[in-house]
């Protein structure tokens, strides 16, 4: 349409020669039989309007100059006249004053010079639709910053609250600790404390983390044939606590035949957790809710339904995205940090399945769907692939080694050390890269954990030098840091590390790498054991 010119003629003659000659000229050309089927015509779309002055002479001629007068700010539609009399009529000079853009051609003309001021016109008409397209993907654009804005300022608040729960009682537990004096119940119960809330703030710098990953497609699965029940079994066991703190009822349906799937059991078990957590944050206390399963020939239909808030009709698509939360609250008592839902749907998609959101409205619940294709061959795994998903395999007793503890911050590297010893090994310290040399001159490490963010020499520039000891390669050297993305994995694995941790160290992780390591090189046993957490350190 933006390539069509209206043409307004005296007569029914002259418009239909006009026509013939701009067709053959290969431009489009509508031919309006009067003033009111232009301004009709306008409404649809044109690039240019040609018009004649005896044509106007006949015609409402505000009526022309009201229409165009409405025009967008980005439209300036031109307007070639044509008159016997050039520049100098009445009615040339009315339009130039009038009408805006108008280009005046006295008669008689060359068709070629016709044509040309109309190629042009319609040229300029083309550039004026670009604009308007760039003004509106500008003006999406500028939507789309705002409600990012918005999020991210609502992810900020949510993620402040998140945090200070755990934080609340965290310090409150300081101040219980230094009262209780030797009480031992009382310590028992505030170290309980702590590691719990330790805990919730663990999994919220994981949750954002494993959200990088995902987003920016750097996750990796890796599938295995297993079966779903384990994996429900894994599901049920990290969310049961949530489940039953609220008081729900939670009802399993699971049909008894076995469902072998390709997938990733420790990302499958985490979607379904976090299904099951999201319906127990948002139902009131003592709601119900339902896990189904429901297998078909080629594929598997999992459920996560409750009886909670219910989600509206205009945010099914949307609680998929990124920190949205479909039942913001004042007082944030129920909010999450706004990501669960979309590792949901990303780790799903990663599987080659679907996920939906249903409800009936607010009030009215709500269900998760999540759809998997089943295995073509469903016959049962073998006792060793079964007892994958099961539980983390078992691992021998930790050994005793030298460990050597490197990290500028000193309750960091201070609290470490003392744990360590608590399980029986000889530990020594270092604040920063030269003294984590120094010691390494003075007496060799079997095991160095080491901080990564430190001033003057990083740990990376620490762990090279290391590597380059002819005494370390049988040194287990173990990234102990906060950076946790996948890039400064890579540079540590690159810097000669064997493997990289993420602050604060989970004590079950690192006791593995160490029990690793003394199987490796034939280390003896540690004499104690995991200290009980009611004990003091010495």
């Amino acid at each position: 349409m933006i390539n069509r010119l209206l043409l307004l003629a005296p007569t029914a003659r002259d418009a239909a020669l006009s026509t013939r000659l701009l067709a053959e000229a290969g431009l489009a050309c509508h031919t309006c039989a009067d003033l009111a089927e232009l301004v009709g015509e306008l409404d649809q779309g044109a690039g240019a309007i040609l018009l004649t002055e005896t044509a106007l002479g006949i015609h409402d001629l505000d009526a022309l100059a009201a229409i165009l007068g409405r025009q967008p700010t980005w439209s300036d539609i031109p307007v070639v006249l044509l008159s016997p009399r050039g520049a100098d009529s009445p009615i040339a000079v009315w339009a130039m004053n009038t009408l805006g853009n108008v280009t005046v051609l006295e008669q008689p003309i060359r068709v070629m010079t016709l044509i040309s001021a109309l190629r042009s016109a319609l040229k300029a008409r083309q550039r004026q639709y670009e604009l308007r397209d760039q003004l509106e993907a500008l003006r999406r654009s500028r939507a789309l910053l705002a409600d990012a804005d918005r999020r991210k300022d609502e992810f900020l608040a949510t993620l402040s609250h998140e945090l200070r729960n755990p934080l609340a009682p965290i310090r409150n537990a300081l101040h219980v600790l230094r009262l209780a004096g030797t009480d031992p119940e009382t310590r028992a119960r505030v170290m309980d404390t702590m590691e719990r809330q330790v805990g919730t703030v663990i999994r919220l710098v994981d949750d954002l983390l494993e959200l990088s990953r995902v987003t920016q497609g750097r996750i990796e699965l890796r599938k295995e044939r297993v079966r779903l029940d384990g994996i429900l079994r894994n599901a049920l066991e990290s969310s049961g606590p949530l489940i039953e703190a609220a008081g729900h009822e939670l009802i399993v349906e699971v049909p008894p035949e076995t469902v072998l799937l390709e997938a990733d059991p420790v990302r499958l078990s985490q979607v379904i957790a976090n299904l099951l957590n999201n319906a127990a944050k948002y139902t009131d206390k003592g709601g119900r809710v339902w896990l189904t399963v429901q297998p078909g020939a080629s594929d598997v239909v999992i459920s996560v339904r409750d009886t909670g808030y219910g989600i509206p009709a205009t945010m099914l698509t949307e609680v998929f995205e990124m920190f949205v939360q479909a039942h913001p609250s004042a007082d944030r008592t129920r909010q999450g940090l706004g990501i669960g839902l979309t590792l949901v749907k990303r780790l799903v998609e990663l599987h080659g399945g679907t996920v939906e959101a249903r409800s009936a409205g607010p009030g009215q619940g709500s269900e998760f769907v999540v759809r998997l294709a089943r295995l073509a061959d469903q016959r049962s795994p073998s006792g060793d692939a079964a007892r994958r998903f099961t539980g983390e395999r078992r691992r021998s007793p930790a050994s005793s080694f030298r460990i050597l503890v490197v990290d500028d911050h000193h309750d960091a590297g201070d609290s470490l050390a003392v744990l360590l010893r608590l399980l029986g090994h000889d530990v020594r310290q270092a604040y920063d890269g030269p003294a984590a040399l120094a010691a390494l001159d003075a007496d060799r490490a079997d095991v160095i954990l080491l901080d990564i963010g430190m001033p003057e020499m990083d740990g990376y520039e620490v762990a090279r030098r290391i590597r380059q000891r002819p005494d370390s390669r049988e040194t287990l050297l173990v990234a102990l840091t906060g950076f946790g993305r996948d890039a400064d994995r890579r540079r540590s694995r690159d810097a000669g590390f064997d493997h990289h941790l993420t602050k604060p160290a989970d004590l079950a992780a690192l006791n593995g790498l160490l029990a690793d390591h003394a199987a490796r090189t034939n280390a003896p046993p540690a004499p104690p054991q995991e200290p009980e957490l009611g004990r003091r350190a010495p």
